[in-house]
Protein backbone atom coordinates (compact mmCIF):
# COMPACT_ATOMS: atom_id res chain seq x y z
CA UNK A 1 0.00 0.00 0.00
CA UNK A 2 1.50 3.72 -0.87
CA UNK A 3 0.93 6.08 1.78
CA UNK A 4 2.54 9.26 1.92
CA UNK A 5 3.65 9.76 4.93
CA UNK A 6 5.01 13.15 4.48
CA UNK A 7 1.77 14.60 5.24
CA UNK A 8 1.82 13.42 8.72
CA UNK A 9 5.75 14.57 9.04
CA UNK A 10 4.87 17.96 7.94
CA UNK A 11 1.37 18.08 10.73
CA UNK A 12 3.89 16.42 13.62
CA UNK A 13 6.46 18.99 12.71
CA UNK A 14 8.90 16.20 12.46
CA UNK A 15 10.84 14.95 9.48
CA UNK A 16 12.03 11.46 9.72
CA UNK A 17 15.39 10.58 8.92
CA UNK A 18 14.66 6.74 8.70
CA UNK A 19 11.75 6.76 7.04
CA UNK A 20 11.00 2.61 7.30
CA UNK A 21 10.29 3.51 11.32
CA UNK A 22 7.32 5.65 10.64
CA UNK A 23 6.08 3.22 8.15
CA UNK A 24 6.11 0.69 10.92
CA UNK A 25 4.69 2.47 13.44
CA UNK A 26 1.96 2.91 11.41
CA UNK A 27 1.65 -0.72 10.16
CA UNK A 28 -1.18 -2.79 12.35
CA UNK A 29 -0.02 -6.37 13.30
CA UNK A 30 -3.60 -7.57 11.36
CA UNK A 31 -1.38 -6.20 8.01
CA UNK A 32 1.42 -8.12 8.08
CA UNK A 33 -0.48 -11.19 8.70
CA UNK A 34 -2.26 -10.47 5.60
CA UNK A 35 0.67 -9.35 3.73
CA UNK A 36 3.08 -12.09 5.19
CA UNK A 37 5.88 -10.81 1.70
CA UNK A 38 6.26 -7.38 3.43
CA UNK A 39 9.23 -6.46 4.68
CA UNK A 40 8.36 -3.86 7.47
CA UNK A 41 7.23 -5.43 10.95
CA UNK A 42 3.83 -4.41 12.98
CA UNK A 43 4.10 -1.28 15.06
CA UNK A 44 3.50 -3.48 18.75
CA UNK A 45 7.34 -3.04 19.65
CA UNK A 46 7.65 0.71 19.05
CA UNK A 47 4.45 0.69 21.17
CA UNK A 48 5.75 -0.82 24.05
CA UNK A 49 8.91 1.73 23.67
CA UNK A 50 6.72 4.40 23.12
CA UNK A 51 4.22 4.15 25.93
CA UNK A 52 7.84 4.46 28.40
CA UNK A 53 8.50 7.59 27.06
CA UNK A 54 5.45 8.85 26.82
CA UNK A 55 4.81 8.18 30.40
CA UNK A 56 7.86 9.63 31.55
CA UNK A 57 7.03 13.19 29.87
CA UNK A 58 3.80 13.48 31.22
CA UNK A 59 5.00 12.42 34.75
CA UNK A 60 7.63 15.07 34.62
CA UNK A 61 4.84 16.99 33.16
CA UNK A 62 2.55 16.48 36.08
CA UNK A 63 5.22 16.70 38.64
CA UNK A 64 6.65 20.45 38.10
CA UNK A 65 3.11 21.50 36.76
CA UNK A 66 1.18 20.69 40.16
CA UNK A 67 4.34 21.01 43.03
CA UNK A 68 1.50 21.08 45.87
CA UNK A 69 -0.68 17.81 44.42
CA UNK A 70 -0.04 14.36 45.91
CA UNK A 71 1.41 11.16 44.47
CA UNK A 72 -2.34 9.77 44.18
CA UNK A 73 -3.77 13.06 42.58
CA UNK A 74 -0.53 13.18 39.66
CA UNK A 75 -1.55 9.50 39.23
CA UNK A 76 -4.98 10.07 38.62
CA UNK A 77 -4.08 12.94 36.41
CA UNK A 78 -1.67 10.91 34.65
CA UNK A 79 -4.40 8.03 33.81
CA UNK A 80 -6.49 10.63 32.44
CA UNK A 81 -3.87 11.88 30.09
CA UNK A 82 -2.58 8.64 29.03
CA UNK A 83 -5.56 6.67 28.43
CA UNK A 84 -6.54 5.02 25.65
CA UNK A 85 -9.17 7.61 24.99
CA UNK A 86 -7.23 10.39 25.44
CA UNK A 87 -4.65 9.34 22.81
CA UNK A 88 -6.95 8.01 19.97
CA UNK A 89 -8.68 11.84 20.43
CA UNK A 90 -5.37 13.21 19.88
CA UNK A 91 -4.54 10.79 17.36
CA UNK A 92 -7.43 12.30 15.50
CA UNK A 93 -6.35 15.21 15.58
CA UNK A 94 -3.37 14.11 13.53
CA UNK A 95 -5.72 12.51 11.31
CA UNK A 96 -3.95 9.50 12.11
CA UNK A 97 -6.67 7.47 10.85
CA UNK A 98 -5.61 8.35 6.97
CA UNK A 99 -1.99 6.43 7.29
CA UNK A 100 -2.91 3.39 9.05
CA UNK A 101 -1.86 0.21 7.49
CA UNK A 102 -4.52 -2.49 8.49
CA UNK A 103 -6.22 -5.49 7.01
CA UNK A 104 -9.00 -5.34 4.72
CA UNK A 105 -11.24 -6.77 7.95
CA UNK A 106 -9.60 -4.76 10.58
CA UNK A 107 -9.68 -1.40 8.30
CA UNK A 108 -13.83 -1.93 8.11
CA UNK A 109 -14.28 -1.79 11.42
CA UNK A 110 -14.80 1.97 12.67
CA UNK A 111 -15.87 1.07 16.35
CA UNK A 112 -14.44 0.67 19.63
CA UNK A 113 -11.35 -1.44 18.21
CA UNK A 114 -10.04 1.49 15.95
CA UNK A 115 -9.98 3.74 18.68
CA UNK A 116 -7.52 1.38 20.68
CA UNK A 117 -5.95 0.98 17.55
CA UNK A 118 -5.39 5.05 16.93
CA UNK A 119 -4.22 5.09 20.80
CA UNK A 120 -1.27 2.36 20.14
CA UNK A 121 -0.38 3.79 16.56
CA UNK A 122 0.01 7.31 18.88
CA UNK A 123 2.78 5.76 21.47
CA UNK A 124 4.34 4.10 18.29
CA UNK A 125 4.54 7.33 16.74
CA UNK A 126 6.09 8.65 20.07
CA UNK A 127 8.70 5.43 20.02
CA UNK A 128 9.98 5.71 16.13
CA UNK A 129 10.31 9.60 17.21
CA UNK A 130 12.52 8.56 20.21
CA UNK A 131 14.39 5.60 17.75
CA UNK A 132 14.50 8.34 15.13
CA UNK A 133 15.26 11.83 17.01
CA UNK A 134 15.79 11.41 20.20
CA UNK A 135 14.37 11.92 23.68
CA UNK A 136 14.55 15.67 23.38
CA UNK A 137 12.25 15.42 19.94
CA UNK A 138 10.12 12.98 21.14
CA UNK A 139 9.03 14.90 24.16
CA UNK A 140 8.30 18.23 22.06
CA UNK A 141 6.37 15.95 20.21
CA UNK A 142 4.68 15.47 23.07
CA UNK A 143 4.44 18.35 24.54
CA UNK A 144 2.80 19.98 21.32
CA UNK A 145 0.19 17.14 21.11
CA UNK A 146 -0.66 16.32 24.81
CA UNK A 147 0.40 19.25 27.31
CA UNK A 148 -2.24 21.48 24.98
CA UNK A 149 -4.59 18.73 25.87
CA UNK A 150 -4.39 18.89 29.31
CA UNK A 151 -5.20 22.60 30.04
CA UNK A 152 -8.37 22.04 27.84
CA UNK A 153 -9.00 19.09 29.92
CA UNK A 154 -8.39 21.22 33.01
CA UNK A 155 -10.29 23.93 32.08
CA UNK A 156 -13.56 21.27 31.22
CA UNK A 157 -12.89 19.62 34.24
CA UNK A 158 -12.45 16.28 33.08
CA UNK A 159 -9.53 14.80 35.43
CA UNK A 160 -10.94 13.84 37.57
CA UNK A 161 -10.70 9.89 39.32
CA UNK A 162 -13.72 8.27 36.71
CA UNK A 163 -14.14 5.17 38.92
CA UNK A 164 -14.93 7.65 42.00
CA UNK A 165 -17.31 9.79 40.22
CA UNK A 166 -19.54 6.68 38.69
CA UNK A 167 -19.41 5.09 41.87
CA UNK A 168 -20.76 8.26 43.94
CA UNK A 169 -23.56 8.41 41.02
CA UNK A 170 -24.13 5.57 41.09
CA UNK A 171 -24.06 5.67 44.63
CA UNK A 172 -26.61 8.48 44.49
CA UNK A 173 -28.94 6.81 41.52
CA UNK A 174 -29.46 3.54 42.12
CA UNK A 175 -28.33 2.97 46.01
CA UNK A 176 -26.08 0.15 44.78
CA UNK A 177 -21.99 0.25 45.09
CA UNK A 178 -20.43 -0.84 41.36
CA UNK A 179 -18.23 -3.87 40.79
CA UNK A 180 -15.72 -4.63 38.68
CA UNK A 181 -14.57 -7.80 36.99
CA UNK A 182 -11.74 -9.14 34.57
CA UNK A 183 -13.45 -10.21 31.26
CA UNK A 184 -10.10 -10.67 29.49
CA UNK A 185 -6.47 -10.63 29.89
CA UNK A 186 -4.04 -11.06 26.80
CA UNK A 187 -0.11 -10.38 25.42
CA UNK A 188 2.88 -11.86 26.78
CA UNK A 189 4.32 -11.01 30.95
CA UNK A 190 5.78 -7.95 29.73
CA UNK A 191 2.92 -6.03 27.61
CA UNK A 192 -0.25 -7.57 28.87
CA UNK A 193 -2.84 -6.10 28.10
CA UNK A 194 -6.53 -6.34 30.23
CA UNK A 195 -9.97 -6.22 29.73
CA UNK A 196 -12.39 -5.17 33.02
CA UNK A 197 -16.46 -5.27 32.70
CA UNK A 198 -18.01 -2.65 35.33
CA UNK A 199 -21.59 -3.69 36.79
CA UNK A 200 -24.18 -2.71 38.77
CA UNK A 201 -26.20 -5.17 39.87
CA UNK A 202 -25.49 -7.86 37.68
CA UNK A 203 -25.55 -5.56 34.47
CA UNK A 204 -23.13 -5.08 33.15
CA UNK A 205 -22.48 -1.43 32.36
CA UNK A 206 -19.35 -0.93 30.14
CA UNK A 207 -15.85 -2.41 29.62
CA UNK A 208 -12.81 -0.64 29.04
CA UNK A 209 -8.89 -1.32 28.24
CA UNK A 210 -5.61 -1.10 29.91
CA UNK A 211 -1.96 -1.88 30.27
CA UNK A 212 -2.50 -2.46 33.96
CA UNK A 213 -6.23 -3.80 36.01
CA UNK A 214 -6.04 -0.17 37.44
CA UNK A 215 -6.29 1.75 34.26
CA UNK A 216 -8.70 -1.13 32.09
CA UNK A 217 -11.13 -0.35 35.73
CA UNK A 218 -10.70 3.84 34.94
CA UNK A 219 -11.53 3.26 31.24
CA UNK A 220 -14.54 1.26 32.18
CA UNK A 221 -16.12 3.67 34.76
CA UNK A 222 -15.19 6.64 32.13
CA UNK A 223 -17.40 4.71 29.17
CA UNK A 224 -19.85 4.13 31.66
CA UNK A 225 -20.16 7.27 33.00
CA UNK A 226 -20.84 8.02 29.28
CA UNK A 227 -23.45 5.29 28.55
CA UNK A 228 -25.36 6.76 31.50
CA UNK A 229 -24.87 10.63 30.74
CA UNK A 230 -23.38 10.63 34.49
CA UNK A 231 -20.86 12.57 33.24
CA UNK A 232 -21.69 16.36 32.99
Amino acid sequence: MDINFSRFEERAGVTFKEKSLLRQAFTHRSYINENKNTKFEHNERLEFLGDAVLELVVTDFLYHKYPGKPEGELTTYRSALVNAITLAEVASNFAMNDFLLLSKGESKDMGRARQYILANTFEAVIGAIYLDQGYDVAKGFIERSIFVFADQMIARGNLVDAKSLFQEKAQEKTGVTPSYKLVREAGPDHDKSFTVGVLIGKDQVATGEGKSKQEAEQNAALRALEAKGWNS
